[in-house]
């Protein structure tokens, strides 16, 4: 699932999903404009926005307002302000959104609204999620890195077992 490779999963929750407190609306605001306790990114709400995202290779700014609920002034605002959301142009040069794209206004969206993040705190945590998407991965490639050796480690046991009782 590709919103798996972009999100945070809780690794304590069997459902891979975040869900945000109760009470994200009573968390005091930092002088960056966050929460001083983040809330957790994928909620339920953002994750049922993300699924319904239509199967497009790509999207043009109106189909984003549509989907997103966010008008096309403020889409073009906020691909000023977030380096993550860079629609490419077409070449009769119009904004072409990716999916992902479209993830990123859904989530900034979220940020900024539900969340009541400033724009500098909803780029602050969009970096931290970046950073922490990266550790996640490196850490799955990891495990999976260990998984392997592990598994080699187990054929080899069989094969000198069998070398030894061959032997004997």
């Amino acid at each position: 699932m590709q919103q798996q490779d972009m999100f945070e999963t809780d690794p304590q929750n069997s459902n891979d999903q975040q869900v945000e407190s109760t009470q994200p609306n009573s968390t005091q605001l930092t002088m960056d404009g966050s929460p001083s306790e983040p809330p957790m990114l994928l909620d339920e709400e953002l994750l049922n926005e993300i699924t319904n995202i239509p199967d497009k290779m790509a999207f043009k700014i109106g189909d984003v307002a549509q989907v997103s609920g966010v008008k096309t002034y403020v889409l073009r605002y906020w691909e000023s302000e977030f380096d993550e959301l860079k629609p490419k142009k077409s070449k009769h040069n119009q904004r072409m959104y990716s999916k992902k794209d479209v993830e990123y206004v859904l989530i900034i969206k979220k940020l900024l609204y539900r969340d009541r993040f400033s724009i500098d705190g909803a780029r602050a945590a969009l970096k931290r999620l970046k950073k922490d998407g990266k550790n996640v991965r490196k850490i799955k490639e990891g495990v999976s890195q260990i998984k392997d050796i592990h598994t080699r480690m187990e054929n080899l046991i069989e094969r000198v077992q069998k070398l030894k009782s061959d032997i004997l």
